[in-house]
């Protein structure tokens, strides 16, 4: 596994963790919050070692401050500086955080009353961010949970 300095680690598993609240924040709800947050979860439990490794390193991230167009640039920006630093080291853990990111958000999205047009453009956004499809969010994309 590369070797990665605690800023690189800080940025990885803030712009992962960000990814599922932007979700999760699309459509709010207070069970619809929880619920989703199990089913992010869940998507991350299930990622390849390298990617379990890359997450569970250090203490919860901390989240984005600003007004709500603020935090989403912070989180966008977060995944695609995230997307730098595991294709400058680690391709394949690049890929790896790629695909359990966009399931994570496909599985939140899906948590509580499937995905909401909201949802889905969050989950388009975040699809950019990282560098995968721009497809469909709902039904599309092979879930990890």
């Amino acid at each position: 596994m590369a070797e990665y300095t605690e800023a690189e680690h800080e940025t990885i598993r803030s712009a992962a963790f960000g990814a599922i609240a932007l979700v999760a924040k699309a459509d709010p709800g207070f069970f619809s919050t929880f619920k989703e947050s199990m089913a992010g979860s869940r998507a991350f439990a299930v990622a390849p070692p390298a990617v379990q490794e890359l997450l569970k390193t250090g203490g919860f991230p901390t989240p984005p401050k600003g007004d709500a167009a603020e935090v989403e640039r912070q989180i966008l920006d977060g995944l695609r500086q995230s997307m730098t630093i595991l294709n400058g080291k680690d391709a394949a853990a690049a890929g790896g955080l790629r695909d359990v990111i966009v399931a994570a958000a496909d599985a939140v999205a899906d948590a509580s009353k499937g995905t909401s047009a909201e949802e889905a453009a969050v989950i388009a956004k975040i699809r950019e961010a990282v560098g995968g499809t721009a497809g469909p969010a709902a039904g599309g994309t092979p879930s990890l949970v």
